[in-house]
């Protein structure tokens, strides 16, 4: 795979380090603070409504759904945004650039959102599209040029800045849910969208006006040799897929292949096998690659696998929680109704809360702190946990008795710690892990562990539907926190294969 080395992977730009400063940090920092602050506004506040908007009735403007059709769009729309972050990450590193990508992507998730606002089920198909394409473009790029404002021998200001950045990820996720969730749940589903919409707009325009802060990170200018043999491998791999698009709905249209939920299903349970086996396959095949490295890669698949079973538990949130929140808590109070989004907001305002705190453990313990892979193990039995305490308010909840809302919120904190066990951690080792020429596509696979665990967090609502709740959710339990304990023993070997890196 041909790639060259760009002026954001060259050590502590200077043009970035001068000049004015944010909390500390270079100016760049804030450019991409508000961007994927508005980013994940649009992701969260679409993420909140959007399968309350499937199953809706078609009088309330909704789809009218059931449930187990509404959790398979909705966790494939969730898992395919996070899998174009593969493609993503590959256009920047050999078309256009991590900047271009972004604004591109901003552009694309702007439109998606607004497509979404209008009616009619091909507006819906089109509108996700655009919001998946957009994503890819947008999400692994963003997080790659944070690790580029920094040296590799800046590992606690690269860790720092990538807490600084995780909190604007969150603020968004906060505010999403109570203004999109209020717009769609009081007044009408396609305003909650256009309110997405409009703030991803922001965000572009932020990005676009702060680019000069960036300096020289990001910029990208492939040789005409490599841009060329990479535009013809992305014009076979599109030419390849549109063929297969066209193949399987001339099948489908003409009777001899009906295209039914359950191959889609088995179709993409076999991409989630592929996709990986032939990133991994390419990166270890490369000679030009270390023994160090290609050990590092080691590391990055495992925590691919382990963000897979982690996201697929902790994004329930917005499948299984949200149809817990809305059939079975009261949400009576105070004389009024808790809208179901709100109980989305939880996670994001608990990490701002405690982001701080955590890092200030990890500073605080310094050498004595946990490794990264212990780190992991932790998130998964936390997470764990939280499906065990909410196993126990199903439960509770299966006579039909409605529960109190704190059983969700202590739920959301339980999860809200294992995630602060995990997602900085992983979102900062990756670009220390990953040879410099494979930052970003490293970052797909990252994502793309968030992608599996997005889908199978979809297909989790048809479970809900079929047996008991307090089973599903038990089972959980016995899985996240079976393989939590289980990295707990073996996670001296993995940090010995990290070659150093901390």
């Amino acid at each position: 795979m041909a790639t060259v080395q760009t002026p954001s992977q060259s050590p502590s730009p200077p043009s970035v380090q001068q000049g004015a400063q944010f909390f500390g940090h270079p100016r760049g920092l804030s450019v991409l603070f508000f961007t994927e602050f508005w980013e994940r506004f649009s992701f969260y506040g679409l993420r909140a409504i959007l399968l309350l908007f499937l199953t809706a009735p078609a009088v309330a403007s909704g789809m009218e759904f059931d449930t187990t059709t509404a959790g398979f769009i909705y966790g494939v729309y969730t898992s395919m945004a996070y899998l174009a972050s593969v493609p993503g990450g590959w256009i920047a590193d050999n078309l256009i650039g991590q900047r271009k990508a972004i604004l591109y992507g901003g552009i694309l998730i702007s439109l998606g959102n607004l497509t979404l606002a209008l009616h009619g089920v091909q507006f819906m198909a089109l509108g996700l599209l655009l919001v998946i394409m957009g994503t890819g473009l947008l999400k692994p790029n963003v997080s790659a040029l944070v690790g580029g404002l920094y040296s590799q021998n800046e590992p606690a200001r690269r860790d720092a800045a990538f807490s600084i950045f995780y909190t604007g990820i969150n603020l968004g996720a906060f505010v999403a849910p109570l203004i999109v969730g209020s717009l769609g749940e009081k007044v009408n589903w396609h305003l909650g969208f256009l309110a997405s919409g409009i703030g991803m707009m922001l965000g572009v325009f932020w990005f676009r006006a702060g680019t000069k802060h960036l300096g020289d990170v990001g910029n990208f200018q492939a040789s005409p040799e490599n841009f060329a043999t990479a535009k013809r491998t992305l014009m076979i791999a599109a030419a390849g897929l549109l063929a297969v698009i066209g193949l399987v709905a001339a099948l489908h249209f003409s009777s001899v292949m009906t295209l039914t939920v359950g191959a889609v299903r088995s179709a993409l349970n076999v991409g989630y096998i592929v996709i990986p086996l032939a990133f991994f396959a390419v990166v270890f095949a490369d000679k030009s690659l270390s023994g160090v490295e290609k050990k590092r890669f080691i590391v990055i698949a495992i925590f691919f696998m382990l963000s897979a079973v982690f996201w697929g538990s902790f994004e329930q949130a917005g499948t299984t929680f949200t149809l817990f929140a809305r059939d079975s808590t009261n949400r009576e109070m105070f004389g009024m109704t808790i809208p179901v989004t709100y109980f989305q907001s939880l996670n994001a305002m608990f990490i701002v809360i405690f982001a701080s705190v955590f890092a200030f453990i990890w500073v605080k313990l310094g050498d004595r702190q946990p490794s990264s892979p212990m780190k992991f193990a932790i998130g998964l039995v936390l997470v764990g946990v939280g499906f065990w305490v909410l196993s126990v308010a199903a439960g509770i909840s299966a006579n039909g008795t409605k529960v109190t809302p704190f059983w969700l919120v202590s739920v959301y904190l339980i999860h809200t710690f294992g995630e602060l066990c995990i997602s900085p951690v992983g979102l900062s080792n990756i670009t220390k892990l990953a040879p410099m020429r494979y930052v970003s596509q490293a970052m797909g696979i990252w994502f793309l562990g968030a992608s599996l665990g997005n889908y199978m967090a979809g297909q989790a609502a048809g479970y809900i539907e079929h047996f008991p709740a307090s089973e599903v959710f038990f089972i959980v339990f016995c899985i996240a926190a079976g393989i939590g304990i289980f990295i707990m023993l073996v996670s001296k070997p993995i940090a010995k294969l990290m070659g150093g890196v901390k």
